[in-house]
């Protein structure tokens, strides 16, 4: 079982993806935008990131760029 982290502000694209990936038995977290996805990752790093690049405040472009620079 793979956990999942789906960051993506959009409520109704973030619900179905959870929803698909439950039913494949992935365990999910979702975030509504970057920074606190930042800080799941920082907790527990997922072994799949499904990254929104057009979020609120810190963009998902930049957040791959500092999570290339940490090593992750």
């Amino acid at each position: 079982m793979s956990r999942v982290l789906v960051i993506e502000d959009d409520p109704a694209i973030r619900q179905g993806l959870e929803i698909n990936l439950l039913r494949e038995s992935h365990t999910v977290t979702t975030a509504m935008d970057a920074e606190t996805g930042a800080g799941y990752i920082e907790e527990e790093p997922p072994d799949l990131l499904i990254l929104d690049l057009m979020l609120p405040g810190m963009s998902g472009f930049e957040l791959c760029r500092r999570l290339r620079e940490q090593g992750q």
